[in-house]
């Protein structure tokens, strides 16, 4: 009965140590965000919160930010995003923006 429970501990990682979760990164403002961004290593994560990202680069409520009628707010974003040679990931359910720096980004 040992045997098998090592078995399906290996199989599905029981026990592992699990990632590290992102780095938070200082969205109280675009100036923070940006040095946030720019100490984050190559290819690393980092995120805000949704409601840090809506006050920073949305004009719509909460409810509608970033979504189909916030075509501002994601230009926004990109393009701050992009300026900073990042990525952005949008996670709802996390209730986070996921930024991811991409020393090959132009």
């Amino acid at each position: 009965m040992t045997g098998i429970r090592n078995l399906i501990g290996k199989l599905f990682g029981t026990g592992a140590a699990a990632p590290p979760d992102a780095t938070k990164l200082d969205g109280t403002s675009e100036v923070a965000l940006a040095r946030s961004l720019s100490a984050l290593p190559p290819d690393e994560r980092g995120w805000i919160t949704f409601a840090e990202a809506r006050v920073l680069f949305s004009t719509k409520g909460a409810q509608y930010a970033f979504g189909e009628t916030d075509q501002d707010g994601r230009k926004n974003i990109e393009s701050f995003a992009a300026q900073y040679h990042s990525a952005i990931n949008f996670m709802p359910v996390e209730e986070r923006v996921y930024f991811v720096r991409d020393p090959t980004a132009l």
